[in-house]
């Protein structure tokens, strides 16, 4: 019998869902769904018909980490790590689209380290983040011990991390970890509403701003600058800035093409 399947794609014009569909164990995440979920990452991040995805969970919960219950689900943990959930992490990271998490429900573990390797964040009002790991005796992968004190602070990150308590979704708008806050039921229709008007702007321009500023968090001033200068000019150069520059002019919407 074959394995079912635990992440489907939805595409509504140039905004593409991914859901993590393994509803009855809260979306925990197995070799077979890791494998699904790069390759539905890798799928898209190539598809030039898809300039923003939102990332979100079947039923009650958003990603509630690794499955504990999978038969050697910590078994050579170093490999596991390195192979099938840092490249989830790096394609969330290296996309050149924005990417949004649809929190709907618990993010924990991994499942909270995924929300924060994408680029925005909207979070139902009942849902929460929790960084797990020390709940079993684990230290925070999947990008967790990068992302969160870069958000936080390393004071705060610790105690969030150390503590594996739940930052509810109030906290976690005030703490900058989340962008926006909505009820359950608009959760998932909020940031695809969001990826749509993102969709709208030119995609060279936010490919372009997402790897520069994701490249300024271990770069120096000078580094940053220089990048700064050679993306400018590559910018200015493509038809979207010059449609840009149109439309301000004849005070019309744009219509970018990505070129």
């Amino acid at each position: 019998m074959a394995e079912a399947q635990t992440v489907r794609v939805e595409r509504d014009d140039h905004v593409a869902t991914i859901v993590l569909a393994r509803p009855d164990a809260m979306n925990a995440q197995t070799r077979a769904s890791r494998r699904e979920l790069i390759a539905a990452l890798r799928v898209l991040s190539r598809d030039g018909g898809v300039r923003a995805v939102v990332l979100t969970g079947e039923g009650r919960a958003f990603c509630a980490g690794q499955d504990l219950k999978e038969a050697g689900a910590l078994d050579d943990v170093a490999t596991t790590v390195r192979e099938t959930y840092t490249p989830i992490v790096e394609l969330l990271t290296g996309m050149d689209k924005p990417v949004i998490a649809a929190i709907n429900g618990a993010a924990a573990g991994a499942g909270m380290s995924f929300a924060l390797a994408c680029d925005l964040r909207v979070i139902a009002d009942d849902a929460f983040l929790m960084m797990a790991f020390s709940n079993i005796g684990l230290v925070p992968d999947s990008g967790g011990s990068w992302f969160l004190p870069r958000m936080v602070g390393p004071a705060r990150a610790f105690e969030i991390a150390a503590s594996g308590r739940r930052v509810g979704a109030a906290e976690a708008l005030s703490l900058g970890l989340v962008q926006r806050v909505v009820a359950r039921e608009r959760v998932v229709a909020e940031a695809q509403e969001w990826a749509m008007e993102l969709a709208a702007r030119p995609p060279l321009a936010l490919a372009w701003t997402k790897r520069m500023m994701r490249q300024a968090l271990t770069t120096d001033i000078g580094t940053a600058l220089e990048c700064e200068a050679q993306l400018q000019a590559s910018a200015v150069a493509t038809d979207d800035h010059r449609e840009g520059v149109a439309a301000f002019l004849e005070k019309r919407p744009p219509a970018f093409e990505g070129r």
